[in-house]
């Protein structure tokens, strides 16, 4: 299958707004990447796909119309749009990923290389196909810290956008008792589908093509690792009814000039902030429900 490939590089202020823009022509996720000079430095490039299918040039006119008002608040450059098939970028992935250690004992491996474990290690084998979470990403790697801090056997989990499925394969490694794994996107759960299997964790975690109005009970913890405008909406929405009484909330992909809404609305919802972390311009909030 072919994808068309769009990519803005923007200073990273205002990059969760053209994710935004993008993401409401794109069927699967919108990725926020470092540029050329890392994360530290220099602009950040936000990407998605698009199918190249028939209805591919309505898609990128809408996507440079939706741009282009933008334009007129911030500075955003013309968008980049290529042709790619998935074999290509899944080996462009390839060629980036390694082996990731992360926090104290998760280590990510790609299918494709070797690791050697050693014996408090928790491995969550990857394949990342065409969804996004490989782990290189700031809020991934907070998140993954952050279950490793919250996770205690027997708790049920839900993780809202699971993209290549990832933070609900950790959760099940470090002992969760259930764990509901829900993409919008049908590329994305069926990745994460794939990496559930990959892993053995199949009878523990659930990927479920849908979104919040499809997860049904209360759970234990909840991580949600979009972007801000998304978190702000999916508690207007009713995301905090899904926690249990004592329960923690994983808020992530939140740059910094976000924080502050972001903080409102779980606190105007019931909820205690626990902690605040940041890495580069990206901030994880954990909130617990009294």
């Amino acid at each position: 299958m072919r994808w068309l490939e769009v990519s803005v590089e923007v200073a990273p202020e205002v990059a969760e707004a053209v994710a935004e823009v993008l993401s409401r022509y794109v069927d699967g996720g919108v990725a926020i990447e470092a540029g050329p000079d890392g994360w530290h430095a220099g602009p950040v490039v936000v990407r998605a796909y698009l199918p190249d299918d028939d209805e591919r040039w309505a898609r990128k006119k809408q996507i440079q119309e939706g741009l282009w008002h933008l334009g007129q608040i911030a500075t955003i450059p013309e968008p980049s749009f290529r042709s790619v098939a998935e074999e290509d970028w899944t080996e462009a992935w390839k060629k980036r990923l390694k082996v990731l250690r992360v926090g104290e004992r998760i280590v990510i491996q790609p299918s494709w290389l070797d690791y050697t474990q050693r014996p408090q290690d928790v491995v969550i084998t990857l394949d990342p196909g065409m969804a996004f979470g490989t782990g290189l990403h700031p809020t991934t790697q907070m998140c993954l810290v952050a279950l490793e801090d919250l996770v205690r056997p027997g708790m049920e989990v839900v993780d809202l956008g699971t993209g290549s499925g990832i933070l609900a394969i950790a959760a099940a490694k470090l002992g969760a008792q259930r764990v509901l794994a829900v993409d919008s996107d049908s590329q994305a759960a069926r990745v994460a589908r794939s990496n559930v299997i990959s892993n053995g964790v199949q009878e523990t975690v659930q990927v479920k093509r849908g979104s919040l109005s499809d997860v049904a009970g209360t759970y234990d913890l909840l991580v949600v690792n979009i972007l801000a405008r998304v978190i702000v909406k999916l508690v207007e929405e009713g995301l905090c009814a899904r926690m249990r009484r004592g329960a923690f909330l994983v808020g992530a992909g939140i740059t910094g000039d976000r924080t502050p809404e972001v903080i409102a609305t779980l606190d105007r919802h019931g909820l205690e902030i626990l902690d605040r972390r940041q890495q580069d311009d990206w901030v994880t909030l954990l909130a617990k429900r009294p």
